[in-house]
C-alpha cells in the first residue's frame, strides 16, 4: 500500500520520537528511525534533510498552558504544577526533549527555547514583573524540569510512588514562591 506523504511524515515522526526517547539523541541513528517505520533511509532523509531537522521535527512540542488569569493567585502554582504532570504523563515527546536535553547541546537549546518562548510570558503576565518574569521562569522550570526528570526519566521510586496531587502538595508552594504571587 503507497502512503501519501503526509502519511509518511506521520510514519517517520512517531518512529523517530519512539527512537529519540529509547536512545536518545546521539544513539538514534537514521538507519534505524527508518528501519522502525519500515521505509528506507532515503526516504527519511528526502522527508526531513537531516537528523538535526528530524528531531526539531520530532520534537515539536506546545506546553499548551491554560490561560490563568482568571485564576485565583493561591491557585495558580497548583495549577501549573497539575498542567505539566498532565503534559508530562500524555505527551512523550517532552520526556523525548528532556532525555535528549541532558546529553546534546541542540536538544538542551530546544527545550530552553520552548520554556523561554512559552512561559516567560505567561509568568510576565500574572507577576506584572517583565523584568524579572525570566528569572521566576527559570525557577520554576527548575522546578518542573527537575520532578519530570526525577519522576519520569530516572524514575526514582519515592517520585513515581506519588499520586498527582501529592506532587502538587510537596511542589506547588516552591513554584508558588518562585511566582512571588499573593496567596
Amino acid at each position: 500500500m503507497r502512503r501519501s506523504s503526509s502519511e509518511t511524515k506521520t510514519v517517520i515522526l512517531a518512529a523517530a520520537r519512539e527512537r529519540f526517547a529509547a536512545d536518545g539523541y546521539d544513539r538514534a541513528t537514521i538507519r534505524a528511525i527508518a528501519a522502525d517505520a519500515g521505509l528506507d533511509p532515503t526516504q527519511v532523509m528526502r522527508c526531513f534533510g537531516s537528523k538535526d531537522r528530524l528531531f526539531a521535527a520530532a520534537c515539536a512540542v506546545d506546553l499548551n498552558l491554560p490561560d490563568l488569569l482568571g485564576t485565583p493567585p493561591g491557585e495558580i502554582a497548583a495549577t501549573l504544577v497539575r498542567h505539566f504532570l498532565e503534559r508530562w504523563e500524555s505527551d512523550e515527546t517532552l520526556q523525548v526533549l528532556l532525555r535528549a536535553g541532558v546529553t546534546n547541546a541542540a536538544a538542551a537549546e530546544r527545550v530552553r527555547a520552548v520554556f523561554a518562548t512559552r512561559l516567560v510570558p505567561v509568568v510576565a503576565t500574572l507577576t506584572g514583573d517583565p523584568e524579572g518574569a525570566p528569572v521566576r521562569a527559570g525557577l520554576v522550570s527548575a522546578q518542573i524540569l527537575g520532578m519530570a526528570l526525577c519522576r519520569y526519566v530516572l524514575a526514582f521510586p519515592p517520585l513515581t510512588e506519588l499520586t498527582r496531587e501529592e506532587v502538587v502538595e510537596v511542589i506547588g508552594p516552591a513554584v508558588h514562591s518562585y511566582l512571588g504571587l499573593e496567596s
